[in-house]
């Protein structure tokens, strides 16, 4: 006679084949070109020219089903290097393919090409693309859409219609240009211009009437917005005139259904709202301006519009004024705390992972702004800190900087030495009142290394994140690679691991793989290490990038070929 137990594995064993033959039958290949190049655009009374994929701005969008194969062509006809990145997108075992350079690929040199190819398993949801080099993000971007595989539902409202709503930022300069210079002389780049809506500024901006973001709907309709930041180095507060939205999902992870009139979103992060077309019939503009939450800079204040046209409002309104949201103050941090500690993930959704409850790695990392030397070579005259001194910035005091002889994939697969060291520390060289402006100016110096953390494969991995404020304070979003994390908690000052570890919420905590930590304050989040190779992890400001504000993950492969990284494919760019 068999035994329960064994049948219960039977059983679970013949449901999983029965399912993978299943996701085999209904998974396709889905194939796209990317012709990489500079064109000419007018934006703001004059001409610009700018990088993009196909002539177009935002980029194409990919649309796929859970369990296809993505395979993106890239032909890199730019004069700049260039590597591409699926932000998001998990790359189990397909590190190759995750983008970015020095880290899992060298990058496409140009005249070159280089075709990604991997499979999109266990996703659903708001993604995207981007360019991982420099500040060619700001026009290399696209959404990327995961669909539920055919004959499933999303587990929320059925909607009419979807729209994505890209939030970008505009400079009236070549972006490459604006980073080289803030590199080359010490300080902070130039701010951007103006903001875009897929890639139109609205008729907010001077010359841009005629370059406002359009879509209409019917009264008593649900639509579903995509709602994804690009920007490379604003937050945003995105709201709708006079309208609700109920925000169903995160980084393409599912939430308990959150009503709000305010988006907040960080550069990497998505949103997916519900709107239910349920106001008089007219024109509602959509509007998004910077949180931001560093006191003394500098930003454009005008909003980036966008018109949501009510159908037969165009005959009936075509010369009245849209009505406009009422955003929040700039510097509202309650407003963007709230927003962000109350999204829940939805236990009952698809591809819902539970809270991992034993830990293997327990890290406190602390970050933000520092200083470094100005470097023989360098001419600092634009750094606040006078001409030896530059802006940096680091993790637990250590400023990250990219390889540039081989990527550190690479040289973790081929197991080449030098690239890198294993010796990230698990905790900072020194404590001190973390969330304090007046301490000693000798605590902003950073060090500058390739130093990385190694950890086993399935072992799990708990992050508590600690803002500094030797340099100013601000809201920083954290992006890992290749997972996605549960956000247990977050907070203002410093972490107290007797008081704030009650608050944890290891029951439905949100999901994410793009973290805000708050201004002057931390946040925890644990995920589980199921994915061999080598992850980025680092601020998704691009203005702190650069300066070393980063680290990577060593995932170990596992003890078969099926739980190991796959090699190298044979067109891999070459540094």
């Amino acid at each position: 006679m068999i035994s329960m137990e064994r049948f219960v594995f039977f059983l679970v064993c013949a449901t999983a084949a029965c399912a993978l033959l299943s996701s085999s039958a209904s998974a396709k290949v889905v194939e796209h070109t990317f012709d990489v190049g500079n064109f000419t655009v007018t934006r703001m009374c004059q001409q610009q020219v700018i990088t993009a994929v196909n002539r177009s701005l935002p980029g194409p969008t990919i649309t796929v089903n859970e369990g296809d194969t993505l395979v993106v062509h890239v032909l890199n006809k730019s004069p700049y290097n260039l590597t591409l990145h699926w932000h998001g997108i998990f790359q189990l075992f397909s590190g190759w393919a995750d983008g970015p350079a020095y880290v899992t690929q060298c990058p496409i040199l140009p005249g070159n090409s280089f075709t990604y190819r991997f499979n999109i398993t266990g996703q659903k949801g708001t993604l995207w693309w981007h360019a991982h080099t420099s500040y060619l993000r700001a026009t290399v971007y696209g959404a990327l859409i995961i669909r539920p595989r055919p004959g499933r539902k999303y587990p929320f409202t059925k909607q009419k219609k979807e729209f994505p709503i890209l939030l970008g930022e505009w400079w009236n300069a070549n972006v490459f240009d604006v980073e080289e210079e803030s590199l080359n002389f010490g300080g902070a780049p130039n701010i951007s211009d103006a903001y875009t809506i897929n890639g139109r500024l609205g008729d907010h901006f001077p010359c841009s009437a005629d370059q406002t973001h359009k879509f209409q709907v019917e009264k008593g309709k649900t639509y579903l917005l995509r709602i994804i930041n690009a920007a490379l180095n604003n937050q945003f507060f995105f709201s709708i005139a006079n309208h609700n939205m109920t925000v169903v999902a995160i980084d393409a992870s599912y939430t308990n259904p959150y009503v709000t009139d305010v988006v907040v979103t960080g550069p990497g992060q998505t949103t997916d709202v519900l709107l239910k077309a349920n106001q008089p019939v007219g024109d509602y503009y959509m509007a998004a301006h910077p949180y931001i939450s560093a006191a003394g800079i500098q930003f454009e204040p005008n909003a980036t519009v966008g018109i949501i046209q009510y159908k037969s409002s165009r005959s009936r309104n075509s010369s009245s004024t849209p009505i406009m949201p009422t955003l929040p103050a700039f510097n509202d941090t309650p407003t963007a705390h709230k927003f962000f500690s109350n999204l829940t993930g939805l236990k009952t959704g698809p591809f819902w992972v539970p809270v991992p409850t034993k830990i293997d790695e327990k890290m406190f990392i602390t970050f933000g702004l520092g200083v470094s030397p100005c470097g023989a070579n360098k001419n600092c005259s634009q750094s606040p800190f006078g001409t030896n001194l530059r802006f940096s910035a680091s993790m637990n005091n250590h400023s990250f900087e990219l390889p540039s002889t081989l990527s550190m994939l690479e040289a973790h697969y081929n197991n080449v030495s030098g690239i890198y060291t294993e010796d990230f520390p698990n905790n900072p060289p020194l404590a001190f009142d973390y969330i304090n402006s007046n301490l000693s100016f000798g605590l902003a110096f950073t060090e500058r290394s390739t130093k990385v953390k190694k950890v086993k494969l399935n072992g799990t991995v708990e992050m508590i994140f600690q803002n500094t404020a030797l340099i100013g304070i601000e809201n920083h979003p954290i992006h890992l690679h290749g997972f996605n994390f549960h956000v247990l908690a977050q907070g203002f000052g410093n972490y107290n691991s007797t008081e704030d570890k009650k608050k944890f919420n290891l029951d439905d905590p949100q999901e994410r793989n793009t973290i805000g930590v708050p201004a002057g304050g931390w946040a925890v989040v644990r995920f589980r290490a199921n994915n061999a190779g080598v992850w980025f992890m680092h601020c998704h400001l691009d203005v702190h990038m650069p300066w070393g504000l980063g680290t990577a993950f060593v995932v170990e492969n596992g003890p078969t070929a099926a739980t190991s990284l796959r090699p190298p494919p044979s067109d891999l760019p070459k540094c």
